[in-house]
């Protein structure tokens, strides 16, 4: 890829799992009341058909990894499970009593933090807790995060026996420099050991999620990285750009200096040449930092038009209607949003004082709903139209000219009523999102909230 291409389009830019961002949510027309107005609406809409979605966030590691920027409590007491459990369950029961009928659960993941850090006695209890309250449909989706250090067979056996098919683990790179620096040192061993106990089990999708642009690494560590992987054959992978926001995250990004972070066409390289041999091992690219297999669910859900991405990412289910649970967790009416509060002492209080543990939202408008589905066509489809009125906004002509320039430089092909991104475009699909993003058009960030694009 053209390194002048690189240069001009590494800006800050966000990725997309909501729109509007969340740095652009409207915390000032937003009510818990009104959120729960916009969850009953889309639940009544779609509770019968599509079925909910569960979100549940696991908070607790025992080590920090100096690339995560997730919310996140550092302990190596165990007994914080137990409380943790017990206050989930009754924010889930707070959500039954309000809803007007028992849902129907098509999706639950639990991510983290880091999930296994719980027992599998204790997540069976959460689980159990959980479905007690909800019917469950027949084509569901259970999945989970494992840290494949403290992943044990109890746990891949048990969360299978609750129903869930889909694991990932969180692999990043086997390489000893780069591990060091990040903090999470596992041997290809260990991920190899627990990747096989969860298709000896009967898991249909596995998943490893690899990291790029972290401190030290080198184009060597990457192709290594993913040739250890390929021979694991892991049914889908994500191929994470590192996200390089110590102004956001703190101490937990400064193990290393930040000339140690490879940049710009180095760090583009990195994930072009990663791209190259994922290919070459048959995976599909699959919307953005995805791959997968023919025979994985993701590669069916992107070819039938129905993949879909929200909060947990992409996800082969459509649901209208997300419930978010555990401290820092966002849920997802379509029509809003709303993060629960994110310290731990806080969710317990609010929980402790029978209230929902919502701290902020955002409510969409008309046109938020509209934009929200031109970025998901974009980031799911890699097109997007606007033919018909309900896909039709007033400023479609100021987007139009801002693209004019990522046309001719071949990122896009536009027509009178649509857009289709190129394959050279694909690497640059946040900066074509920001085109259409009116939030971050009206009102740019006078700070550094991002991370770059590339």
């Amino acid at each position: 890829m053209a390194t002048s291409l690189i240069q001009k389009y590494n800006v800050p830019g966000p990725r997309y799992t909501s729109y509007p961002t969340v740095p652009y949510w409207n915390d000032a027309t937003f009510s818990t009341e009104g959120w729960l107005h916009t969850l009953l609406h889309a639940f009544h809409e779609t509770n019968a058909t599509q079925g909910i979605s569960l979100y549940i966030h696991l908070p607790f590691c025992e080590s920090l990894c100096t690339f995560c920027g997730c919310h996140k409590r550092i302990t190596k007491r165990h007994e914080v499970e137990h409380p943790y459990i017990e206050a989930v369950l009754k924010e889930w029961n707070l959500y039954c009593e309000l809803l007007p009928k028992k849902p129907h659960i098509r999706e639950i993941h639990l991510g983290g933090g880091t999930p296994t850090f719980f027992s599998a006695e204790n997540l069976k209890r959460l689980i159990h807790g959980i479905l007690k309250e909800a019917h469950v449909v027949p084509e569901h989706e259970f999945s989970f995060e494992g840290h494949p250090n403290n992943t044990t067979r109890e746990h891949l056996q048990v969360l299978y026996d609750l129903g869930f098919r889909r694991v990932s683990f969180g692999v990043q790179d086997y390489s000893p420099t780069v591990q060091n620096a990040i903090h999470r040192v596992q041997s290809f061993h260990q991920v190899a050991k627990v990747t096989f106990w969860a298709r000896e089990i009967g898991y249909t999708s596995i998943g490893h999620d690899i990291i790029f642009g972290l401190p030290f690494q080198t184009l060597a560590d990457v192709e290594d990285t993913i040739d250890k992987t390929k021979s694991l054959l892991p049914d889908r992978l994500a191929f994470y750009s590192y996200a390089h926001v110590p102004w956001i995250k703190g101490n937990g990004q400064r193990g290393f200096q930040d000339q140690d972070v490879p940049r710009d066409e180095v760090k583009r390289q990195l994930y072009e040449e990663g791209k190259k041999r994922l290919l070459a091992h048959h995976y599909h690219e699959i919307g953005m930092d995805h791959f997968a297999r023919t025979t994985d669910s993701m590669y069916h859900a992107f070819e039938n038009g129905t993949l879909h991405r929200n909060f947990m990412g992409y996800t082969v289910t459509q649901t209208k209607v997300m419930i978010g649970l555990g401290v820092s967790s966002i849920g997802d009416s379509w029509y809003g949003f709303a993060q629960n509060e994110k310290v731990l002492e806080t969710y317990y209080a609010r929980l402790e004082a029978n209230e929902l543990p919502v701290l902020r939202g955002h409510l969409l408008t008309e046109e938020d709903l509209i934009i929200r589905r031109h970025i998901l066509n974009l980031m799911c489809h890699f097109e997007t139209q606007w033919e018909t009125e309900d896909l039709y906004f007033k400023e479609i002509p100021k987007v139009l000219a801002q693209l004019q320039e990522m046309e001719h430089d071949g990122l896009v092909i536009l027509g009178l009523d649509h857009l289709v991104v190129t394959e050279k475009g694909k690497p640059f699909i946040r900066n074509i999102c920001m085109a259409f993003d009116l939030h971050l058009q009206r009102s740019a960030p006078q700070t550094q909230l991002f991370s770059m694009t590339v």
